[in-house]
């Protein structure tokens, strides 16, 4: 296991390297001027190449791109070319926020979706299979921002329960801050759940006819033990890596919930950087979203092999 792991955070470095390689080279292409950014559009020109000059702009791109990486490694990330703030506070204030909505969200899908696919696949072919099959057909053909309309309407516009949009932090009252959390959280499970709930319907529905369960039913065993402990153990395998990607997934795609709702996170930031061409604040966003992604997929990885001790990574099986 120690191999595997050392292994995996190998080829994640790698992965962020040429992340980082992209995203710089492409961020480089477009055309915005951070010179003409800082000074403004009717700046001198002489101003202006003297501040490319200061800034190692006119410097060739390979040279750009080690400058910016060695700081970033060394935990500069910059400064934001519009706020004229640096980037790192900023970016650890969105993330934190990002990271409450998508946890969030992340234990309602997990909670909801597996007890949605276990109810499903212990009535196969009934009424209530029928009934989570339709919703959970929904919740994928329905867009993220569909949904988000729907809860303005109806808990804001209708109810009157929830604010339309903003953010509060908890220190603000505990109440004030869920009331601004719940909208954006029901959007982002209504958007996921379905393909958590159907995973684990086809994987409970395969597990429920296999010989090892059917022994335990014939020895007797409550239906709850037979369910719990024998069948949702090994149909939880796929599962388990679903949900890890998933939380990838919430922290990378919040881009329009977050946008709608006005809601101060990472997804809000990498839009509000794109809209007003601060690269260095795009670049880092970026990079910390692969970052996350990444280890989301080695977090996958650990879980599976907690849960299937048959499982030997870094072995080879004879």
């Amino acid at each position: 296991m120690t191999a595997f792991i050392a292994r995996r955070l190998f080829f994640i470095v790698l992965v962020l390297v040429a992340v980082s390689m992209l995203v710089f080279g492409i961020t480089a292409l477009l055309p915005a001027n951070v010179a003409y950014l800082i000074l403004g559009p009717f700046a001198p020109p002489d101003q202006v190449r003297a501040l490319e000059i200061k800034l190692g702009l006119t410097d060739p791109i390979w040279q750009q791109y080690l400058r910016w990486a060695s700081s970033f490694l060394t935990g500069n990330l910059g400064e934001s070319t519009l706020m004229n703030r640096p980037i790192g506070p900023m970016l650890t204030e969105a993330v934190g926020r990002s990271l409450m909505l998508t946890g969030a969200s992340f234990v309602l899908i997990a909670v909801i979706g597996v007890g949605l696919g276990i109810v499903a696949a212990l009535r196969h072919g009934k009424p209530l299979d029928h009934g989570v099959s339709i919703g959970t057909y929904l919740g994928i053909a329905v867009p993220e921002f569909f949904w988000a309309i729907i809860v303005i309407l109806v808990f804001a516009a209708w109810l009157g329960w929830l604010p339309a949009s903003g953010y509060e932090a908890p220190s603000e009252g505990l109440w004030i801050w869920l009331k601004h959390l719940i909208a954006p959280t029901i959007t982002l499970v209504f958007g996921h759940l379905a393909h958590v709930s159907r995973l684990t319907r086809s994987s409970m529905i395969e597990v429920l006819q296999s010989p090892y369960v059917t022994a335990a039913r014939a020895k007797g065993l409550p239906e709850h033990v037979v369910v719990l402990r024998h069948a949702l153990r090994n149909a939880l395998l796929p599962t388990i890596t679903a949900l890890a990607l998933d939380f990838g997934r919430l922290m990378g795609g919040i881009v329009v919930v977050e946008t709608i709702f006005a809601y101060p996170g990472l997804g809000r930031l990498i839009v509000f950087s794109i809209q007003n061409r601060d690269l260095p604040t795009l670049q880092a966003a970026i990079l910390v979203v692969a970052a996350i992604y990444a280890a989301a997929n080695l977090v996958a990885d650990l879980l599976y092999a907690r849960f299937n001790p048959k499982i030997r990574y870094g072995r080879n099986v004879s």
